[in-house]
């Protein structure tokens, strides 16, 4: 049986590829529970630097199509089976917003419903042309809670927002660009290349600087009165007392390219 989640790292790279491309990669309970996995995993090691998510490519290109319905029968057919589903789709979802590396997804083709809900879990969405967004709740009789809503209006702001799914429209990646939905869009046939450029620049870059960015983004989101200030000023305080600090300042005075190891 082909395994629904392929994990691989190299050079600084982890890499999670939804892999049922036949069904345009819906992501089933297993591929829940094997990206939680996988996200564990990369948090605790340290060579990972960059996490990159994508979908297998098939006939048909597709980051994810969204859940896969056909298991609802089976998988979410009383309360209590619905309620083990999506803690488990939960768990993997907060797994990805919440590693302190960054996360890209890389998206060709559809990206809609659930494969968009993880597109917003990463810091940074970068999509060939052609790709197509949406979520078609409104088509399908579903409801969101706040928290599952909060990253795409936090994304967008609430009129795009109202917009993608009051309508459950698809959009071109063009549109996604407008919006703020994606960070970048660009031709299909060079998309991995883009990709693996962003991934190595970030790898190169001070990881301790990397990460206090992340925290600070997310605090900055946060109400005023509900942010962590210890946490911002320590990372802020981790990225002063770093070798990586008097690395940088060395290599910008003897004109040489930076070698960071995150302490």
């Amino acid at each position: 049986m082909t395994d629904p989640i392929i994990v691989a790292k190299a050079n600084g790279v982890g890499r999670v590829v939804l892999n049922r491309p036949d069904k345009l990669n819906a992501i089933s309970l297993a591929m829940w529970q094997g990206l939680h996995r996988a996200l564990v995993d990369f948090a605790n090691d340290d060579e990972v630097r960059v996490v990159v998510v994508e979908g297998a490519v098939g006939d048909k290109p597709a980051f994810s199509a969204g859940a896969d319905i056909s298991e609802f029968a089976d998988k979410r057919g009383s309360k209590e089976a619905v309620d083990a589903y999506n803690a488990t789709a939960q768990a993997a979802e907060h797994a990805l917003n919440s590693i302190d590396k960054p996360t890209i997804a890389k998206i060709r083709g559809y990206c809609v419903g659930g494969g968009l809900g993880v597109a917003l879990c990463c810091d940074l969405r970068i999509a060939a042309q052609g790709s197509r967004f949406g979520i078609p709740a409104a088509k399908l009789g579903l409801g969101y809670s706040v928290s599952a809503l909060k990253p795409l209006v936090d994304l967008v702001g609430p009129s795009a927002a109202k917009e993608i799914l009051y309508t459950a429209k698809r959009f071109t990646a063009e549109d996604a660009v407008v919006m703020g939905l994606i960070n970048r869009c660009v031709p299909a046939g060079e998309l991995d290349a883009f990709v693996n450029d962003y991934a190595s620049t970030i790898v190169g870059n001070a990881p301790l600087t990397i990460k206090a960015v992340k925290h600070i983004v997310r605090e900055a989101l946060r109400d005023e009165s509900l942010r962590d200030e210890a946490l911002c000023q320590r990372v802020v305080d981790d990225c002063y007392a770093s070798t990586d600090y008097t690395e940088g300042r060395t290599a910008f005075m003897e004109k040489r390219k930076a070698v960071f190891t995150g302490r």
